[in-house]
Parts: C-alpha cells; sequence; structure tokens
C-alpha cells in the first residue's frame, strides 16, 4: 500500500505537527510504501523571503530525519526537486471548476484571518491535487482540516478521468480520530496561525514558559478537578499510556494540586519523549551535507515515479507529439 503526506517547512515543528502528520508518517513507512515530502512550494504563500525559506526547508529536512523519517524505508523529498508536479498542476487546474476553489474551507479561513487574496493561495488545492495524483497513492493521512483538499484532488481526478480515461488514482484518506486535532495552549487546534503551539525541540526553560501559559479554569488548590475538558489534560493524553492516563485522572480527582502541578508534570513529559530525537536533530544539523544528499536520493527515486506517470498524461492530453 502507497501511503503519502507532506508538511511545509514553516519554521519550528510543534506537537501538532508531530500527532497530526508526523508520526502517521514514521509508523506508516514500516509496513508501508510511503512517499513524504517537504512542500516548499506550498509555502511561498505566506513565506515570501527566498533566504529565509531555503533555510526552513533544511530544518524541515533535519527536523523530520530526527523524529523517524529513514530514507531506506521511505521516499523523501524536496517538492522542488521534483518538477514535474508543477506541469501537472497547470494541466489539472484546466479540470478544476472555480466554484470548487470557491468553497475550500482553507482559503476562506486564511483570507478571513488577513491572508494576502493570492492567486498562488486559491490554486492551493490544485498543487495539492497534483502533489497527491502524480503518485497514485492509496493512502493520504490527514487532519479533519485537510481532508476537504483530498476530496477536492479526487473530484479533480474523476473531471480529468471522464475525460481521458482511468488513469489517476483516486485517493483515500485517513484520519486518526484520537489526535485529528491536537489542542493548543488556547485549547483551539494547535496551529502557528494562532500562535498557541508547544513546539517540539528548542530550550527546556523556553517550553516550560510556553507550557504554564495554557488556558485553565480557575479552581481552589485543594478541590478536585475536571480533567476531561482540561487543555493540559488532553495534551498530556497524547504523551500517556492507559495506566499513566488513569494515574493522572486520579490526581485530578483527588484535588491538592492545582494546574500548575499539572503543567510542569506535562513538561516534564514532553521533555523527556522528545529526547532522542533532539539528540538526533543535533547529529543532523552538524551533518547538513549528510541530509542534501538524502533529498537528493530521494528526489531522484520520486521522479523515478513521476515520470512515466506524466509522460503518459502528456501523451493522452496532447503535450507529447
Amino acid at each position: 500500500m502507497r501511503v503519502f503526506t507532506g508538511i511545509q517547512p514553516s519554521g519550528d515543528l510543534h506537537i501538532g505537527n508531530y500527532f497530526g502528520s508526523i508520526k502517521q508518517m514514521v509508523e506508516a513507512q514500516k509496513e508501508n510504501d510511503t512517499f513524504a515530502f517537504i512542500a516548499n512550494y506550498h509555502a511561498m504563500t505566506s513565506v515570501t523571503d527566498g533566504a529565509r525559506l531555503a533555510e526552513l526547508t533544511m530544518q524541515s529536512a533535519t527536523d523530520f530525519l530526527a523524529l523517524g523519517i529513514d530514507p531506506q524505508k521511505s521516499t523523501f523529498w524536496v517538492q522542488s526537486d521534483v518538477k514535474e508536479v508543477l506541469e501537472l498542476y497547470w494541466i489539472l487546474s484546466s479540470y478544476t471548476p472555480t466554484g470548487l476553489l470557491e468553497r475550500a474551507h482553507s482559503y476562506k479561513d486564511k483570507t478571513a484571518r488577513g491572508a494576502a487574496t493570492t492567486h498562488s493561495l486559491f490554486s492551493y488545492p490544485v498543487l495539492m491535487a497534483a502533489d497527491i495524483l502524480l503518485f497514485s497513492p492509496d493512502i493520504v493521512p490527514v487532519g479533519k482540516d485537510q481532508i476537504q483538499h483530498v476530496e477536492i484532488a479526487r473530484d479533480i481526478a474523476v473531471k480529468f478521468n471522464n475525460k481521458y480515461g482511468d488513469i489517476l488514482k483516486l485517493p483515500e484518506f485517513k484520519i486518526e480520530e484520537h489526535v485529528a486535532t491536537v489542542p493548543g495552549i488556547d485549547g483551539q487546534k494547535m496551529s502557528k496561525s494562532y500562535g498557541n503551539t508547544v513546539n517540539i525541540f528548542g530550550q527546556e526553560k523556553e517550553q516550560l514558559k510556553t507550557i504554564k501559559k495554557i488556558v485553565t479554569e480557575n479552581a481552589a488548590l485543594e478541590d478536585p478537578k475536571e480533567f476531561a475538558g482540561c487543555n493540559v489534560y488532553n495534551m498530556a493524553k497524547l504523551f500517556l499510556n492507559e495506566n499513566e492516563l488513569v494515574e493522572l485522572q486520579n490526581r485530578y480527582k483527588k484535588g491538592g494540586e492545582g494546574h500548575g502541578h499539572f503543567k510542569v508534570y506535562l513538561a516534564d513529559v514532553i521533555w523527556e519523549y522528545f529526547r532522542e530525537y533532539r539528540e538526533k536533530q543535533e547529529y543532523f544539523k552538524k551533518n547538513q551535507d549528510e541530509v542534501r544528499e538524502i533529498l537528493t536520493q530521494g528526489a531522484n527515486k520520486a521522479r523515478e515515479v513521476a515520470l512515466p506517470m506524466i509522460d503518459k498524461i502528456r501523451s493522452v492530453t496532447g503535450l507529447k507529439y
């Protein structure tokens, strides 16, 4: 089974990125034909400084490798190193109704929050469709906010196939319900756009400082506390096994501890969970040429799959003569 996913190089990775996407990628590569890419073309909708985008791309590659992406098991590359995706993006644009893009939740949400109404942002779902359809995956793991983009990719593929035959494979999305929406420090979905993230890497003191900002209810120290709706608990449960969860629930029910105690506990849990990954990150940060070589090899592997598909598409559309 082929599994396909990617993430924008938009800065420091946070635990929402990890549980919403990266962890699924790492687990998928154990038993599947996994394709994972860094979406630097997509990042241009928000990052316009060239030097910064290049820096973020290398940072993302370094962090992905540190968090467990194995280039021996996965095809791992940078989007712009496989130019065929842009050709397919333009071809698919001819089969994409404007109304389909106008209904895209992501576009409406971002423009409502002040994002510039550029063509790249508007046509973002078409490029995402090209990313997916070029490699014929069976499964695309996504968070709930990305389900519509996979559905749009399927809609575009159907229109193309209705014209030229059964060429583009219709992918299915996969979502892990219990980690699909990772809460931020304010209780909303964790997102850089909301400024409510807890980063994976960084200094321990800074991470604790961020966690102490998690919004919680006011309650007396001695009183029992509700855990089900608590932002600290809902973040902690991502890291804990069943016994550890029960133990934490009992601490909430017992009383005698404030939310500040639970925040310190959460900080300790997160710091220990990512200890091994921080060590790997330090290695790859010191060996950037090795990271670049991994990306080059990954792009070559990706193009071996992309070229036969784009050649077939050129033939049926008349671009090959």
